[in-house]
C-alpha cells in the first residue's frame, strides 16, 4: 500500500495511523498527526480501491452501503500491511493509535469490529458502523474517541451513536464529541481529541 512513514523523536509515544477519507491521500492528515502528538512515529496510508478515481479503503455499493465482502477483504489486506510495516520500519505493533476520517474511520472501526489486538486506541471523525450483526473481539483496554456531527448528511447522527454502542459493549472506553458542522473535519473536534489523547497517552 502506497504510504509514508516519519519516524518520530520519542519512541514510548504510539505510532499514529492515518486514514483519510474518500478522495483523500497519504498526505491529507499529516497536519493533523503533528497536533495530536509532534513526538510521536507516523504511518500514513493511502486507499487501494478507487471510486471514479478517487482513493479509498473498501468498495461500496452506494452512498452509506458498504460491499462487505471487499471490506472484510481491505480489512485484512491493512492489517497483513501493518504487520509488514511494523517489521519494516521497527515499531512495536502493538502500540499503534489510528486516526481516521470518514472511509478511513470506517475502515479503522473494521479492524477494532474483525480483528483482536490490531490497535491500541483510536480517534474517529465521523464514522459510521462497518458491519451489522457480528461478534466483536474482547475490546476491553481499548480507548477510542468519536467525533461525529449532529447534522452529518453523510454520517448519519445515529449511526455514530450506535457504533459508540457496540464498541462499548465489547469492554472498550469511548468518549465522543459531537459538533453541528455536517460531515466537515474541524479544528474544534482536533483539539478535543487532542485532549482526550494526550490524557491517555501523555
Amino acid at each position: 500500500m502506497r504510504h509514508i512513514f516519519k519516524e518520530g523523536t520519542n519512541p514510548n509515544k504510539p505510532v499514529l495511523l492515518l486514514l483519510h477519507g474518500t478522495g483523500g491521500n497519504e498526505n491529507d492528515l499529516l497536519p493533523i498527526a503533528d497536533i495530536i502528538d509532534s513526538e510521536a512515529s507516523v504511518l500514513s496510508v493511502r486507499g487501494n480501491v478507487l471510486e471514479n478515481g478517487m482513493p479509498r479503503f473498501f468498495k461500496r455499493l452506494a452512498e452509506g452501503v458498504f460491499d462487505e465482502e471487499d471490506l472484510i477483504f481491505r480489512t485484512n489486506e491493512l492489517n497483513q500491511f501493518l504487520d509488514d510495516a511494523a517489521n519494516k520500519y521497527q515499531f512495536d505493533r502493538h502500540n499503534i493509535v489510528v486516526i481516521g476520517y470518514s472511509n478511513g474511520a470506517n475502515i479503522a472501526a473494521s479492524l477494532l469490529f474483525h480483528i483482536q489486538d490490531t490497535l491500541k486506541g483510536a480517534i474517529l471523525h465521523h464514522p459510521m458502523v462497518p458491519r451489522r450483526g457480528i461478534q466483536l473481539p474482547n475490546l476491553e483496554g481499548i480507548n477510542i474517541f468519536i467525533a461525529a456531527g449532529v447534522n452529518d448528511p453523510i454520517c448519519p447522527q445515529q449511526e455514530s451513536i450506535e457504533l459508540k454502542e457496540l464498541l462499548e459493549s465489547a469492554g472498550a472506553n469511548v468518549q465522543d464529541h459531537w459538533g453541528n458542522r455536517g460531515h466537515q473535519l474541524t479544528m474544534s473536534e482536533i483539539q478535543t481529541a487532542k485532549a482526550w489523547y494526550e490524557k491517555i497517552y501523555s
